[in-house]
This record gives C-alpha cells, sequence and structure tokens, in this order.
C-alpha cells in the first residue's frame, strides 16, 4: 500500500542547485513551482524534490555526539566509479569505508549538505535484488 514516493532537499540557491544535481547525479527535472523543483533519476521510482530555504538545515540526524547518519542515501552498482565521477567533478567526498556488507562514502553538495552514497554487497540482505525478492515472496502471500 505505502511506498516511498518523494525525498525533500533543503537548498539555499534553488537554480545554482538544480545545475548542481542536474550535472552531478544525472537527475532530470519534471517540474518546478515557486521555491522548488522536481526531478526523476533514470532509474528507480523514487522522486528526488529541491525547496529553496533562507538558510542552511541539516540533511542529517546525530546519533550520538560523534557520530551522524543521512536521512536517506543514494545506492549505485559501482562505487568506485561514483567516487571517482564526483571526485573528478571537484565534489567534496569522504573515503570510500567498508561496513557490514556495503561499501560507502558521503558527499557534499554546494549547502554543505551531506548525503551517503552505498553500493551493497549481492550478499548483504540490503542489496536490491535480495529485497525484491523478499518483496516477491510478500506478494505473493497476498
Amino acid at each position: 500500500m505505502f511506498q516511498l514516493g518523494s525525498v525533500f532537499v533543503p537548498v539555499t540557491n534553488l537554480e545554482k542547485s538544480k545545475r548542481w544535481y542536474e550535472e552531478h547525479l544525472d537527475v532530470q527535472e519534471i517540474d518546478s513551482w515557486e521555491g522548488g523543483a522536481g526531478f526523476f533519476f533514470p532509474q528507480g521510482s523514487v522522486q528526488f524534490g529541491l525547496i529553496e530555504v533562507s538558510h542552511p538545515q541539516p540533511t542529517e540526524f546525530e546519533i550520538n555526539k560523534s557520530e551522524k547518519n543521512s536521512y536517506f542515501n543514494f545506492v549505485v552498482n559501482d562505487i568506485k566509479a561514483a567516487f571517482k565521477r564526483l571526485n573528478d567533478a571537484g565534489v567534496e567526498t569522504t573515503d570510500i569505508q567498508e561496513f557490514g556488507g556495503m561499501k560507502h562514502f558521503d558527499f557534499f553538495d554546494p549547502d554543505q549538505n551531506v548525503f551517503s552514497v552505498v553500493d551493497e554487497d549481492l550478499n548483504s540482505p540490503f542489496h536490491k535484488e535480495n529485497v525484491r525478492k523478499e518483496q516477491e515472496t510478500l506478494r505473493n502471500k497476498e
């Protein structure tokens, strides 16, 4: 019944951010409105929105005093290629790290919003193919 439809990111300069996200994440604009714009990715069904705000706002939450987590992440099939692409374009990133069946790194947009890029190992229960199998099993029970 429910599924994730859209994710929204606060930005302080909508036009600059639109160009940045189109260039670096390949999003395609669907439509815009006063103070915002909606996009789709070449793959997947979740839409992506940018909302202009007066001052930077966090895109992550605090787990404890020394650790934060992004509200959402971007999934890729080739973490090294994604990392190289962003770095070659001058985007600020952290190093690639391995953690619990996945590889990941963070990157920063022009507002210093931080986002994670994730590449799940094939054996991870969170890999999209394993999740798809679980979804199929659930649908077959209905």
